[in-house]
């Protein structure tokens, strides 16, 4: 040992020197196992390892950093820095290093000290990275580029590269702001990337209302708004959204197989047909809880009110009464519930198979006496014409001549051939004295 050598050159020495002799031992070997005509080795090869750990020589690491990326070095497994690009070599004796690289070109930094830098290297973290926080009420969209990357919860930390990409930061309230940016919204459900579009799903509630209907806006279960037809978007963190579509339409309800009693106890089965329209949906589902339901019950009591009050013939003489009957019922009971009533009609009225074979004799009992009371009046005019003819023909001999005429051609018609003895002026002298 030399007089006045320093630690650190007496260390260095001890490094040349132990590199000789394993470099002489590692030629000895060598020299043993090759054959002559080989040639030899002067040095070991580098022992090439993963990536993170660098190239491994015999007491030495080389790590190279690429232009497009940054490394975080450890020794022992604890960070020492960052390593900017170029060639590092670090003694291996006495430490052990190694490096987690990431990519300017990749925007997210996902590392397990992440937090751990932000807090206690700051400076460092500030010169390669792009910190975005949010709070606990709000969310934040980060664009690179203006292409959207990433939607942050609330009370979460991401680091961002610098370098390549150009970062851009919107950010919303959502303790009191419900309604989320519609185009941030169709941006992000047409999104191709699954843990962007995972990501949306679960801080963002969409719906689209069609033409011809109207939603219902819940939030927690409570009923906020009414929503028009088009594209809605909401936030959904730390809370419950949802929307109804209901049809506002005119719409149609069949009430059928309704089996009542008339005044006079005889059971009819009735079938009817109301029309509606929704017109104040937010204002029917305060009103009632289903107020489908609710209609399609108040049909059923008004038609028994109406039918349970009059007796068959009054019925069956005026059906028009049953429709007016249930129809202002209706009007009654949803002129201030958001429901028009537009029109009601009976479209069956069946009666039991006893009282149709009943009614049916009545009927043809009817239709007989009427027939009859035609065929007599058909009769007497038929009679009463005779009459009025035989008068004529009494005092007017021309015209019980061309009666006789009549009555000869009809004879004859009838008749291929025809006889006549004495003449025609005989036969017909003889019809007149016969009438006389």
């Amino acid at each position: 040992m030399s007089i006045g050598e320093s630690r650190g050159e007496r260390f260095q020495r001890y490094i040349r020197e132990s590199n000789e002799r394993s470099l002489a031992l590692a030629h000895k070997r060598t020299w043993q196992q090759k054959p002559a005509e080989q040639p030899l080795s002067s040095f070991p090869k580098e022992e090439p390892t993963n990536e993170n750990q660098g190239v491994r020589h015999m007491f030495y690491m080389k790590i190279l950093v690429r232009k497009h990326e940054r490394a975080l070095l450890f020794r022992d497994g604890d960070f020492v820095k960052f390593l900017e690009p170029g060639v590092y070599r670090f003694a291996t004796l006495v430490h052990t290093y190694r490096v987690d690289r990431f990519y300017l070109t990749t925007p997210l930094f996902v590392h397990e000290l992440a937090d751990y830098l932000v807090e206690n290297h700051a400076e460092e973290v500030e010169r390669y990275f792009d910190v975005v926080e949010t709070a606990d009420n709000e969310i934040a969209t980060i664009y690179h580029n203006d292409r959207v990357t990433l939607v942050m919860a609330p009370a979460t930390r991401k680091l961002f590269t610098k370098g390549v990409f150009r970062i851009r930061v919107e950010r919303f309230e959502i303790r009191d702001a419900l309604e989320a940016d519609t185009q941030l919204a169709k941006r992000l459900a047409a999104s191709t990337d699954p843990m962007l579009k995972a990501i949306a799903d679960k801080l963002l509630y969409t719906r689209v209302v069609p033409e011809g209907y109207i939603g219902l806006l819940y939030v927690d279960g409570e009923l906020q708004r009414s929503l028009a037809t088009g594209f809605h978007a909401f936030f959904a963190v730390e809370r419950t959204v949802n929307v109804d579509i209901y049809d506002t339409r005119t719409q149609t309800l069949e009430v059928s197989g309704q089996e009542i009693l008339t005044k006079d106890k005889v059971s009819l089965r009735i079938n009817l047909t109301a029309t509606y329209q929704l017109t104040d949906a937010e204002k029917a589902l305060r009103e009632t809880r289903d107020p489908m339901d609710h209609l399609y019950k108040e049909v059923q009591f008004g038609l028994r009110g109406a039918v349970g009050t009059r007796t068959l013939d009054a019925l069956l003489e005026d059906k028009a009464a049953i429709d007016t009957s249930v129809a202002d019922h209706l009007k009654a009971r949803f002129a201030d519930a958001g429901i028009a009533i537009l029109s009601v009609g009976v479209k069956d009225i069946i009666l039991p198979g006893d009282m149709k074979d009943l009614l049916g004799k009545v009927v043809e009992a009817e239709k007989a006496a009427q027939a009859n009371v035609i065929r007599r009046r058909e009769e007497t005019n038929a009679t009463r014409s005779l009459l009025n003819t035989a008068k004529v023909m009494e005092s007017n001999a021309v015209a019980l001549r061309l009666k006789e005429l009549e009555t000869l051609e009809k004879i004859t018609d009838k008749i291929g051939n025809i006889s006549v003895y004495g003449g025609l002026d005989s036969v017909l002298n003889d019809l007149v004295r016969m009438k006389q």
